[in-house]
């Protein structure tokens, strides 16, 4: 689940989310977002990983957290014009990405896809050089205006 407050009002909350309850079964992730992004304001951005297939959910995300140096999240768009800048970082002040600004520069549509790598090299110029292994990557359609 990928959580964007809006800097200007914040109670403006957008929520992306990809959910596939059978794991590696036929059935594709269910991959929602709860409306239009604002172009004419940032967003804090959080992602939390669960693993809703155990009882209780399991959060994957504090074993991101913490081997922080063995993770990074990386952000790609098609089709839109937007800015992303890490907020969290490992031991050795390289990023992780589970905390991140989002900064919008235009109105469009098109996709965000994020990526968690698990392993990669750092420092590194992005997803094409970092190696390592793609722990979960998905893609979310989305309209900013």
């Amino acid at each position: 689940t990928v959580t964007l407050v809006n800097h200007q009002n914040g109670s403006d909350v957008i929520t992306m989310q990809t959910q596939d309850l059978d794991g590696d079964g036929p059935n594709a992730p269910v991959v929602t977002v709860s409306g239009p992004i604002s172009a004419a304001s940032s967003y804090s951005g959080s992602i939390e990983w669960l693993n809703v297939m155990e009882d209780p959910a399991e959060d994957i995300t504090e074993e991101i957290v913490e081997e922080a140096d063995e993770h990074q999240v990386f952000f790609s768009t098609s089709g839109l014009n937007l800015d992303f800048v890490y907020g969290d970082f490992d031991s050795n002040g390289n990023p992780v990405g589970t905390q991140f600004v989002l900064a919008p520069n235009a109105a469009g549509s098109g996709t965000i896809t994020i990526t968690l790598v698990h392993e990669p090299a750092k420092p590194n110029d992005g997803l094409d050089t970092a190696g390592g292994e793609i722990d979960i990557q998905t893609t979310f359609s989305v309209t900013v205006e």
